[in-house]
Order: structure tokens, then sequence, then C-alpha cells
């Protein structure tokens, strides 16, 4: 049976070689939840990926993510390939400073922006042929499927399901969108940056199980999100915007006004969050907070309000 002790074991054996070796290394669990196991020791990280993970998709993800054109972008693995742990696909990484959640001020909006900008100019002709679609569209979709199963009767699932009804088939994963081929995160949140573990220790970004070719608007469309619900000031949304235009990000999301490229990813991302909040709420037994119920006013508004489509958006 997977654990996370046994996880811990793995990366323990990657860092030191030998299981005998006695040391002093920190350790311990930096995540356990349903789509992902992480643990630390020393410098290695361990990650289980969730299971039923496609093991030829994430070997496709692993090599993009150590590959040249990515450098100094993506946080290479210390092994190329997955093991196998209990059962579960785990791949080891070096251990990065994560952004402090408790200084919010300190939030590196620029650099996260500047990396994604990277991202979405590689060079797609670089990359392996076999990389498969962003799966953005995908979370989002298990996000409303989790509200269904957990709560469809709660009072917030229905301003919920209403706002997701009125998004189009590929922002529901309903059908492929084919109409940007851009390298993407494909969940890009301020958890997702670390600092290296070398150099300068600049900001890198992490986890690559929904990396793959897609929309670059998916990747902005959090922040643009937490920006139309009031969750995150007009300032640092600005420093992100700025910031992504300065590096050269995708043309739709530098022109003067990117809200029409950005506004049924962030609808989408919206409506995914309110799904997660809603459900997470039930399943711990209590109300929604404050913010939670700020995510699910926004799908209550987005109802009334038609949606912007820029000129290549797929219906």
């Amino acid at each position: 049976m997977f654990s996370a002790s046994a996880l811990q074991g793995a990366a323990r054996r990657v860092l030191h070689r030998e299981t005998t070796v006695a040391c002093a290394c920190g350790a311990g669990t930096l995540a356990d939840r349903a789509d992902g196991t992480v643990v630390r020791h020393g410098g290695v990280v361990a990650k289980a990926h969730a299971a039923g993970t496609d093991a030829q998709e994430l070997a496709v993800r692993l090599a993009v993510a150590a590959h040249p054109a990515l450098d100094g972008v993506l946080l290479p693995p210390l092994r190329p390939e997955a093991a196998s742990t209990h059962g579960r696909l785990v791949t080891f990484w070096p251990y990065g400073t994560p952004v402090d959640p408790d200084r919010p001020e300190d939030a590196p909006w620029e650099a996260a922006a500047g990396l994604l900008a990277r991202l979405h100019a590689t060079p797609v002709h670089r990359l392996p042929d076999a990389l498969p679609p962003m799966r953005g569209p995908v979370k989002a979709a298990r996000a409303v499927a989790r509200l269904e199963a957990t709560a469809p009767d709660h009072p917030a699932a229905g301003p919920v399901r209403r706002a997701w009804r009125t998004l189009p088939p590929w922002a529901r994963a309903e059908t492929p969108y084919a109409h940007a081929r851009a390298l993407c995160h494909g969940d890009l949140h301020l958890g997702q940056l670390v600092r290296g573990p070398a150099g300068p220790r600049p900001w890198l970004l992490i986890d690559v199980d929904d990396l793959g070719f897609g929309d670059p608007a998916w990747d902005l469309a959090r922040p643009a999100a937490w920006f139309a619900c009031g969750l995150l000031p007009a300032g640092d949304w600005a420093r992100f915007l700025t910031a992504y235009r300065s590096a050269g990000g995708a043309p739709r999301l530098t022109a003067p006004d990117p809200w029409p490229a950005l506004d049924v990813p962030a609808r989408a991302l919206t409506v995914q969050t309110a799904a997660r909040a809603v459900a997470k709420a039930v399943e711990a037994g209590r109300p929604l907070d404050e913010v939670e119920v700020a995510v699910v006013d926004a799908c209550d508004r987005m109802v009334a309000i038609p949606t912007q489509l820029g000129g290549d958006t797929a219906k």
C-alpha cells in the first residue's frame, strides 16, 4: 500500500544511495492529496503522482522540463524517468525555496510573468511531438465533477453550475482547442514558483503535471480571475501584466486590451476555484469563508454578463 513514509524512503535513497547511511537531513511531507503526495528529504523532493497518471505523457513532460530550451524557466528533474513506488509513478526534484504565503507584499508577480512569457515563446519545433495538451480545462471539469459528486444540493452549487454552462465547450474540456499551440504550464499560481537550488537562486516554475500545448491565456487566467473577483489588488495585476508584456508574451495577451483573450479562461478558473471551495467546505463540514463566498458570488454575476471572445477563440 502506498504511503508518505514509503515515498520518504525513496527520496532518501536518491539522496544517499545507501539505505543504511545515518543522516540528519531535514525531512517531511510537503503535500498529501489525492492528486499527489510530495515529500522532502534534505535537498531531494519526491512526488508521487495521482493514481492513473499516464506514464507516457509524464515521461514527455519530464523530458520538456529537462530540455535546454527551458533552462532557467522550469525546474529540471533529478532523474529523467519516473520510478514506481507501491503502484504510483514517482519523480524526483531538487528542493527549491517556495513563495512565502505570509508575505503577500513580496509575491514575485513580475518573475512569474517573465517565466510565463519565456515559456509561451518556446519554439514548439524544439519540443517533443508527443507533448500532450495542456490540462487546464480538464482540471476545471474535474473540479465541477467533484462538486456535483460531493455537494450538488449546496446553495452555492447553483451559481457555480450555471456559470459553468455559459462557457464554450473547449473551456469545459468537451472539445479540443486547436487554435493556440503555445507551450503552457496549465496550473499557474504562486505555489508553482520556487527559488532555484543553485547560482543566484532565480525563480523557476515547478509541477509539470498539466504542462502541454494550449492557449497561453490559461496561464494568466488565475491572476486575471482573482483581479476580477476583487481578490488581487489592481496594482499587483498591473505589475504582472506589464512584466508579461515587457518579456514579450503572447501577442493577444500583450495587446492594449487583453481581456477578450483572457475572459473565458478567467471565467473557467473562477468556476474551478468556486467548485473546489464548495466541495472542500462540505467535506470539512464548515461554512464557506469570505474568499470562497467572493468566488461563488463572481460565478453568480458571470451568468448575466456575456463572455468576450477574441477573434481566434474557439466557440
